[in-house]
């Protein structure tokens, strides 16, 4: 378990943030939604009468390739919710860093907040973790200023991706998980094999990983009727717009000097030394999870959530086109109340990675009436360390006693309160997105429970954010589920156009 180093909410912020969701958690009576507590604070502050005493906060976030901007009503410093106020920006801030990426804040406000903002996301500050990780992810040194007029804030910037729909010609895709490489052959759109090879992700030699996923790649090729042609792939973590393993979690253990000259580079440097140097398109796993998804039901405007090992997640534009976000929303602060989760992978409480992921289902099986062994116990060490190994034994528990009479009453509390996270995570995510259609898969939405989460989503959504009730979910279909994701991959890459005589 990473050490928790977030400072605890002051009273006078819980005062003004702290909130009863309308549809309960019934395993989790405490869950203080994130997407509730900002809208409270609004509410709150729009009802302040006291002259001078609100004000507007603003920021930009800077990436390469474009720019985030929000703004956020706060209180002055002579008022008692002042502390929320720093609090609920210093979060905002955080939520579209992990949403979009950046490197660049800029701040705009009453130098009282923007101060105690510069100082959280400055060296050693509450948020040391984004300021260490981000410029892993870009290579470029993170600041943060505040200037002094709001004309000079840049503007907001996105520039969403077009990528290929249809898998003509001899290609080979790719997913990198966090326990095996899958790899398919897909020709003219047909698949023709599959695999799967196990991986040890916390080898620290990057030739290890080069060596397994080429052997893996080749051994998919050799079932193509033709060479390869084009290569589409998938990974978990941050991965830029050239198909560049910037931040990939995926690799834990190479040393960070060693990772930027092997791994960054891994991909494209596989398809030229490899594979000819045919076209390469590699992007998160979420994004391609939404890919799919829209070419599944026909539509876009589509988030797709894979509750898996942890959440995956992205989104496509009415058009098919992708955000070119880094899509690291398993990062994202969730859940406020006081008592959240700490997590292995961040020094942050109530992480969105412990709510919508088999972790969320792990750490509530004791409460669903899961018959657990010692080492399976929420508090025990092995629960809360990086891998994934014995919350997967412990999903397929849950899952056993969904199917027993006696025990499902209890269990199914588990995916009721998952279902209850969900439905609050897709109101967040629409602060900023447009979604009208919304896909959960992965392996904590098999059998009953998928259902069950699902029907939870929607009272909350009826219940909190009657706007959004008309949202419609979705399942994977059964090809989806065999090859959807894979042909959506392999897809990515536009084919070099072919020398005419």
């Amino acid at each position: 378990m990473c050490e928790v180093t977030d400072p605890m909410m002051s009273d006078a912020a819980m005062k003004y943030l702290l909130v009863r969701p309308g549809v309960p958690a019934p395993l989790d009576p405490n869950f203080c939604p994130f997407i509730l507590s900002k809208r409270q604070y609004l509410k709150r502050i729009a009802d302040c009468l006291e002259f001078g005493k609100v004000a507007d906060f603003h920021f930009a976030i800077e990436r390469p390739d474009g720019c985030g901007r929000d703004s956020l009503p706060v209180f002055t410093k002579s008022h008692e919710g002042f502390d929320a106020s720093v609090f609920l920006a210093g979060e905002a801030i955080r939520y579209m860093l992990w949403q979009r990426g950046g490197y660049k804040v800029t701040l705009f406000g009453p130098k009282e907040v923007c101060d105690a903002v510069t100082a959280a996301y400055s060296a050693g500050g509450k948020y040391d973790f984004e300021v260490r990780t981000m410029p892993k992810i870009y290579g470029t040194k993170w600041s943060v200023s505040t200037a002094a007029k709001l004309e000079s804030l840049p503007a907001n910037k996105e520039a969403p991706i077009q990528c290929g729909k249809v898998a003509s010609g001899n290609r080979i895709a790719f997913d990198l998980g966090k326990s095996d490489v899958k790899t398919v052959a897909v020709a003219n759109g047909e698949v023709l094999d599959s695999a799967e090879t196990e991986w040890d992700v916390t080898n620290p030699d990057p030739q290890y990983h080069y060596d397994l996923i080429v052997k893996a790649m080749k051994a998919t090729a050799a079932k193509l009727p033709g060479p390869v042609e084009a290569i589409g792939g998938s990974a978990t973590g941050a991965v830029s717009a050239n198909s560049e393993a910037t931040w990939c979690d995926c690799f834990p253990n190479v040393p960070p000097d060693v990772y930027k000259e092997k791994v960054v580079p891994i991909f494209n440097v596989i398809a030229k030394k490899e594979f000819g140097d045919v076209p390469i398109k590699v992007i998160n796993d979420g994004e391609v999870t939404a890919v799919a998804g829209g070419q599944m039901i026909g539509e876009g405007c589509l988030f797709g959530i894979s509750l898996g090992s942890s959440e995956g997640s992205g989104y496509v534009y009415e058009d098919g086109s992708l955000t070119g976000w880094i899509n690291e929303n398993a990062y994202n602060p969730f859940d406020l109340n006081p008592d959240a989760p700490g997590n292995p992978w961040s020094p942050h409480r109530g992480d969105a990675a412990m709510y919508l992921g088999q972790r969320a289902a792990t750490r509530l099986a004791k409460l669903g009436g899961i018959d657990l062994p010692a080492e399976m116990m929420p508090t025990h060490p092995n629960m809360n360390a990086a891998s994934h190994v014995p919350h997967a034994q412990c999903l397929k528990k849950i899952q056993a006693a969904m199917k027993d009479p006696a025990k499902e009453p209890q269990a199914r509390k588990i995916y009721e309160t998952i279902g209850v996270y969900l439905g609050y995570a897709i109101a967040q995510y629409c602060q900023y997105l447009p979604i009208k259609n919304v896909l959960i898969l992965g392996r904590v939405t098999t059998g009953a429970g998928g259902e069950i989460m699902m029907d939870w989503a929607r009272k909350v959504l009826s219940a909190d954010f009657p706007e959004l009730a008309g949202i419609k979910f979705h399942t994977p279909s059964e090809h989806m589920k065999r090859v959807g994701q894979c042909v959506a991959a392999a897809a990515l890459p536009e084919l070099k156009k072919r020398r005419t005589a």
